[in-house]
């Protein structure tokens, strides 16, 4: 039986990253994904938000995203854009990027890694003990000391582990598709009592991308070209002559979330952990996230450099993150229907968006700018990421991102060299010291005092502020990072 430190079921967006998050930390990690490559039969998600392309920077591979995609303003509510070019951040926008491209540059990165992933196999159950756990597949088995979910909302990882997927169940359903049509469609987004229908033209000039959304009526199967059709005529009168279908896809409103992303060695990201319908495009970008979140932290608990007690930050942190993209989710797919009440309520929250407190406000919560997790009272930066400034250094200017591409923990030192002892973390977290910055500025926060020291972990997020007395740092590093090397 092949042995590894971390299995993870599933190789898409989430997989793929938290796989780069655990080599990165020195990780045995294998993936295991059903399909022969990284193609899918549909493109599902259609770009990146804002702090997800952060997330890429900091790994120092954003670019290779970038300069494929398309940079545009992509946040909206209510049919409102929100514009992100005044927030602090250099990825004040979203960026147009196929799912599928965004897979494949990424399985690009985590092949020069050198993780295996073992295609064409599939996850069917696992039996975990004290020790480990046995991952059983349709043609053998490997060995594990933990398993991740991150395949999907069907996720067999989570109904094997009993964790309950509670949540909404669906009210539309939507048929996406790529087709071509003999006569000249209506192109344009409509709403009505169902949702959004939409028909817009496709690069190529030949094909044309569609919309349709209906009343959930227990639809199951994979959809169909008549399917297709039947939709088109319910909602404009005719099918346009639809034909030759590149890929039809359905979806559902239906809305769900894990009760606990973690049961025992067994942990689940991305769509296995919650999904929703895709308005405002939250999936990818939220399982991304997550195994950014968990993936150093699963790392260190490997390596026994911390206990286990601290995957349970894990799901203390992103569960209310989750819990509340859901939310948002579930109040815009009502906004894409139409009738007297509902369109009183969306030209409401509309006319409210145009304000610039509110505007900024749901703009950093639907970007992923505004994440802050609960760390406890104290400086503002304590629980949110910390900004990307041009710091001066004795070898030079470095950018704070720069500083996490090898998804190590950081204390930045801002004070008078010389100031924490770190010695006893000092082959887990690396010490920078670079002269003081007056002031720093947070997304919807605002301009917040600089401090005099800041501890970073590999996820971006601050862990700890100080000033020079550095007072709780060693308890700092220690819940964190581990308990200090004995001398």
């Amino acid at each position: 039986m092949t042995g590894h430190a971390v299995v993870i079921a599933g190789g898409g967006p989430t997989g793929l990253m938290l796989a780069g998050e655990l080599t990165l930390a020195g990780v045995d990690v294998a993936v295991v994904e059903r399909r022969a490559s990284q193609a899918l039969e549909s493109s599902r998600a259609r770009g990146l938000h804002a702090r997800t392309i952060e997330v890429l920077d900091q790994r120092g591979i954003a670019d290779r995203f970038v300069s494929e995609g398309q940079p545009a303003q992509v946040v909206s509510f209510a049919g409102v854009t929100l514009d992100l070019s005044d927030f602090p951040t250099r990825h004040n926008y979203g960026l147009a990027l196929l799912q599928d491209r965004f897979e494949e540059i990424l399985a690009g990165w985590i092949d020069e890694l050198e993780v295996p992933i073992h295609r064409e196999r599939e996850v069917i159950g696992f039996a975990q003990d004290d020790a480990g756990v046995d991952v059983e597949l349709a043609d053998g088995r490997l060995r594990a000391d933990y398993l991740v979910g991150c395949d999907g909302g069907r996720s067999v990882i989570r109904r094997a582990a009993g964790i309950e997927f509670a949540g909404w169940d669906p009210s539309v359903s939507s048929l996406i598709a790529e087709v071509e049509m003999r006569e000249e469609p209506e192109w344009g987004i409509r709403h009505d009592e169902n949702g959004t229908q939409a028909i817009g033209p496709l690069d190529d000039g030949k094909r044309a991308g569609v919309v349709v959304t209906e009343r959930y009526a227990g639809q199951a199967g994979e959809p169909t070209l008549s399917d297709l059709r039947r939709a088109l005529v319910a909602v404009w009168g005719t099918d346009f002559g639809v034909h030759s279908p590149t890929w039809i896809s359905r979806f559902t409103d239906m809305t769900r979330q894990a009760a606990s992303y973690r049961e025992g060695r067994v942990l689940l990201a991305g769509d296995a952990a919650h999904v929703h319908y895709p308005v405002g495009g939250q999936g990818l970008n939220l399982g991304v996230q997550d195994a950014v979140n968990v993936g150093w932290k699963l790392a260190q608990v490997v390596h026994r450099t911390s206990p286990e007690r601290l995957l349970d930050t894990y799901q203390a942190e992103r569960h209310p993150v989750a819990a509340r993209a859901l939310q948002t989710t579930m109040a815009q797919t009502a906004l894409t229907r139409s009738e007297a009440r509902i369109d009183a309520v969306r030209d409401t929250i509309a006319e409210l968006l145009t304000m610039d407190e509110p505007r900024k406000r749901v703009a950093g919560m639907i970007s992923g700018l505004d994440i802050h997790y609960d760390l406890g009272e104290g400086h503002p930066l304590l629980g949110r990421r910390m900004p990307d400034v041009e710091l001066v250094t004795a070898d030079g200017p470095l950018r704070v991102f720069t500083l996490l591409h090898d998804a190590r923990p950081v204390l930045l030192d801002l004070g008078e060299p010389g100031g924490a002892d770190l010695a006893p973390w000092a082959d887990r977290v690396q010490l920078v010291n670079a002269e003081h910055v007056d002031s720093l500025e947070l997304p919807v926060v605002g301009a917040v005092p600089a401090p005099t020291a800041v501890l970073i972990r590999p996820d971006g997020h601050v862990a700890w502020v100080g000033d020079h007395t550095h007072a709780g740092l060693s308890d700092a590093l220690t819940t964190w990072f581990g308990p200090p090397r004995a001398a």
